[in-house]
């Protein structure tokens, strides 16, 4: 057996051991960024159907040809979505866990109706307030939330964040659980290959495993 599909097989298993519930449910992102087919395949193979990737361009490169024959492929945009890469991303991705802007909102609202689909949206939150993160402050949130879902009709989903290495996991987590129960949100992307277990135990209903998957990267 490949050792991804063995690693992911032993993540599952972590999982439904730790969760609060048989109903919680949990998608696994496979994060496939800068592992070429030969690593994902085998995941494919065994059914596997959440991947996430961090560049437009190399998700096209790498998923084009891939989607157009299995539908059943959920492709997640994780990493910063610039502007001049949404009518690009629109066509190929199905979430994008990263909407920190009014701007960026606006041009995949736009690129959406060009072409008949309407995405799943995560709004990302800096959660830690750093200066050089991307994300809506917490002060902001409702007011964003508002805007996008009762006047652009968007599809918010959930809530994400990226917290910093320093921060307290279980602080930052609960914290975002209240949050999403607070704007009736279903879903929240939080938790990594080294924190997902502590996101689990928060309600984290997808999380983003790359490296405990696929080995480390060069």
């Amino acid at each position: 057996m490949h050792k991804s599909l063995l690693n992911l097989q032993e993540i599952k298993k972590e999982i439904y051991l730790k969760k609060k519930s048989e109903t919680q449910k949990v998608n696994i992102i496979a994060v496939s960024k800068t592992f070429s087919m030969e690593h994902i395949m085998p995941l494919i193979k065994n059914g596997h159907s959440h991947f996430g990737e961090n560049k437009v361009q190399e998700a096209h490169l790498k998923w084009t040809n891939v989607l157009e024959n299995n539908k059943d492929f959920k492709l997640h945009m994780l990493g910063k979505l610039q502007t001049n890469k949404v009518k690009q991303a629109v066509k190929i991705f199905d979430y994008i866990h990263s909407l920190d802007s009014f701007k960026l909102a606006k041009k995949i609202l736009l690129e959406q109706k060009k072409i008949n689909k309407k995405l799943k949206l995560f709004i990302q939150l800096n959660i830690d307030n750093e200066d050089q993160k991307s994300g809506i402050a917490i002060n902001e949130l409702k007011d964003f939330h508002e805007c996008l879902v009762h006047e652009m009709k968007m599809n918010i989903i959930g809530l994400m964040c990226i917290p910093s290495i320093h921060s307290n996991r279980k602080i930052i987590y609960n914290k975002m659980n209240v949050l999403k129960e607070k704007f009736g949100l279903n879903e929240l992307s939080m938790g990594m290959s080294s924190d997902y277990i502590e996101a689990i135990e928060f309600g984290s209903t997808f999380v983003r495993i790359g490296s405990k998957i696929f080995g480390k990267r060069d």
